[in-house]
């Protein structure tokens, strides 16, 4: 499992409410400790890793320990810069007597569906793929698999938006351009052999169509360098976190096999809140045999993949000298 903090990027994800949190601020400590420069995330929006650090965190990080960087990602935030963005874009083609409207429509598309995740992945796509970031190891403190999956998908998910939305305007011929520079079948971010470097394929574009082409283009060629993040086994590591439970058990399951099918591997499995050996009363003695038939369980549904543990706490997770005292625990299962 030390290969584990060994990657770039670590997804630390789970049920809610299993410890996912407290795992992801422990391996940090543990990594820091190690000389690593290491920066934990939340992308949850109820956070609950500045309760776990007993540290205020805000959109931008904070440093807690040497070499230890915390935040915690806001999504509001998130989308109001998206969404000044589009606005700034907007008001060069714009006319003037349409800027209120659209300016309403960007008010309205704040409470949509999905906004606030389209803005999120966007955060996430560019915090993985800067490599200018002043950090050996970044930990996302998340539920990977609904983020991993909407990724790899949205390339391909962009380009049909794309294609579908000029297709609509085909009566213009220079959108029609913009649509063969976009289409799946050309669909590459990245130059070939085949292409002449002397030339900007966009060459041919007015003004305003050039732009709306290059914005499109920069996005996708965003998510594509995400995913193949994502999909690098020697950058990227994905490691769940899960109670002896029935539901916790079903949701990992699903969760696990949903990577695999992308062949996305999974680093492990950590098994938390284990009932101490040293615990006694008739009350944990009960639960304790159903613990060791669900242990019985995950032994057999994840045999492929390592299954370090943790044992239940008398107390809440809370403050630095906590993490500190579980990074050891986490050392000697072989972190």
């Amino acid at each position: 499992m030390q290969a584990v903090l060994n990657r770039r990027l670590l997804w630390v994800g789970g049920k809610g409410g299993v410890g996912k949190t407290t795992v992801a601020a422990s391996l940090a400590v543990l990594a820091a400790s190690r000389g690593k420069r290491v920066l934990v995330v939340s992308t949850d929006p109820a956070h609950s890793l500045g309760d776990v650090f007993d540290r205020a965190l805000s959109d931008t990080p904070r440093r807690l320990l040497p070499n230890l960087d915390a935040m915690e990602i806001d999504p509001d935030i998130e989308v109001e810069a998206h969404l000044a963005r589009v606005v700034k874009q907007m008001r060069r083609y714009a006319a003037p007597e349409m800027m209120q409207e659209l300016e309403r429509q960007m008010r309205l598309t704040r409470q949509s569906p999905g906004t606030q995740e389209a803005a999120l992945l966007e955060r996430l796509a560019r915090l993985m793929i800067d490599d200018s970031a002043p950090y050996d190891l970044i930990i996302f403190d998340t539920a990977p698999t609904g983020h991993t999956l909407r990724l790899l998908t949205l390339p391909e998910a962009m380009a049909a938006w794309t294609d579908g939305l000029l297709a609509h305007n085909r009566k213009s011929a220079e959108l029609g351009k913009v649509l063969d520079h976009l289409t799946p079948k050309r669909g590459r971010d990245v130059a070939t052999p085949f292409d002449d470097p002397t030339t900007d394929p966009l060459d041919d574009l007015d003004e305003r169509t050039r732009d709306v082409a290059k914005t499109l283009i920069e996005r996708r060629r965003l998510f594509h360098q995400a995913r193949r993040r994502i999909e690098d086994s020697k950058a990227c590591s994905f490691l769940f976190v899960m109670t002896p439970e029935r539901l916790p058990i079903l949701e990992t399951d699903r969760a696990v096999r949903a990577l695999e099918d992308v062949h996305i591997p999974v680093a492990g499995i950590l098994i938390n809140r284990l009932i101490p050996v040293e615990a006694d009363g008739d009350f944990l003695q009960a639960r304790r045999e159903q613990e060791a038939s669900y242990l019985a369980r995950i032994d057999q549904l994840f045999e492929r993949l390592p299954r370090p543990t943790l044992p239940w706490l008398p107390t809440d997770v809370q403050g630095i000298d906590v993490l500190e005292m579980l990074a050891k625990k986490l050392e000697q299962q072989g972190f």
